[in-house]
């Protein structure tokens, strides 16, 4: 546990197990939008100037999703401020990762990336509807500007 900012081993034991990618809310959301008969990519960068990967991923269209924990990315409804002696800690890794949400999304749509929050909370079939409603409104509009030319 060299150079480890874990307050304890058991902190860091529960941090490593903590999932990055095919998360039970990722796996329900992506189930729903296969479901309604739409095709994506998984943990695929869009843009390749840009390290950070997108959960689901839309590319002809330019839609990106993102399933965000409410614990991660501080959920107004349900996020709860560690209180103790990594309090402190805590508080500034949520509110980088807002910051790192905010650029991320900023970057996309500079790039003319539609960009979906959803989070974890959310029911997978209303999330998934808004997901279908964005992709197939990305592609009519791409399909009327392709025969306007």
């Amino acid at each position: 546990m060299s150079e480890s900012w874990a307050s304890n081993p058991s902190v860091r034991a529960i941090m490593r197990a903590n999932r990055h990618r095919d998360t039970r809310p990722e796996l329900a959301l992506r189930s729903a939008i296969h479901g309604m008969g739409l095709r994506f990519r998984v943990n695929a960068r869009p843009l390749k100037s840009v390290r950070r990967t997108v959960d689901i991923v839309f590319p002809k269209v330019k839609v990106a999703v993102f399933v965000d924990g409410c614990f991660w990315h501080g959920c107004d409804e349900h996020y709860r401020p560690a209180t103790g002696a990594n309090s402190d800690f805590w508080h500034a890794k949520i509110a980088g990762n807002k910051s790192r949400d905010a650029d991320t999304d900023r970057k996309l749509r500079e790039e003319g990336w539609t960009v979906i929050r959803v989070w974890e909370h959310e029911a997978p079939e209303d999330a998934a509807l808004r997901v279908s409603d964005t992709v197939r409104t990305r592609r009519a509009n791409l399909a009327d500007s392709r025969s306007k030319k």
